[in-house]
């Protein structure tokens, strides 16, 4: 299990102090900080290469904690979060308790109910959510193992999380949607 490899409660320590990480969510490694941490998003916004128009993900624990950033969920979304089995980031229009840095300059933010053991426990513990964004410098492709993350990403993070390195198995992205303005769902990234 990953808590024999990696201290989950250090690792919030680090968090709390405005670390960025290295870690592997329910769909690619991703570097993520704190996304209540305007600080600790601009350096991984610097390490990528990033605008700081360009929105990050957000990923939460669960359906209770999206609420706590999102002020109205439209049931429909709702319904699908809830029985929903692969990872699917959806951008609501409205958030809120982020940063600037966390969201898209209309204030909306892309927000995935993580499904990944390691990161719903890791985001619980630490009670707030984290930034998730490709370990990867922008326009560079997505690494689907780690053995794909760059050795730049590596030495400039804080932590690199020892759970899933040997995992051979490759991962996409997560899917986007939103629903649009006749509340159909539209697919952003699929």
């Amino acid at each position: 299990m990953f808590l024999l490899r990696d201290d989950i409660s250090d690792i919030v320590r680090q968090l709390q102090n405005g670390a960025i990480i290295c870690y592997p969510t329910d769909t690619v490694w991703a570097i993520g900080c704190d996304a209540t941490n305007e600080t600790a998003i601009a350096r991984i916004a610097m390490l990528k290469g990033q605008m700081p128009e360009k929105a990050f993900v957000v990923l939460v624990s669960d359906l209770e904690m999206l609420r706590t950033y999102v002020p109205r969920i439209h049931p429909r979304l709702e319904t699908l979060l809830a029985y929903h089995t692969r990872p699917l980031t959806i951008v609501y229009e409205k958030s809120q308790g982020l940063p600037p840095g966390a969201c898209a300059p209309d204030h909306s933010a892309a927000i995935r109910v993580a499904q990944d053991e390691f990161c719903q426990t890791l985001i619980k513990q630490f009670g707030k959510p984290l930034i998730s964004t490709i370990a990867a410098k922008l326009n560079m492709p997505f690494p689907s193992t780690f053995g794909g993350v760059s050795s730049e990403i590596l030495g400039a993070v804080d932590y690199v999380v020892k759970y899933r390195q040997d995992d051979k198995t490759p991962h996409e992205p997560s899917s986007i949607a939103k629903l649009d303005r006749h509340l159909e769902l539209e697919f952003l990234r699929d």
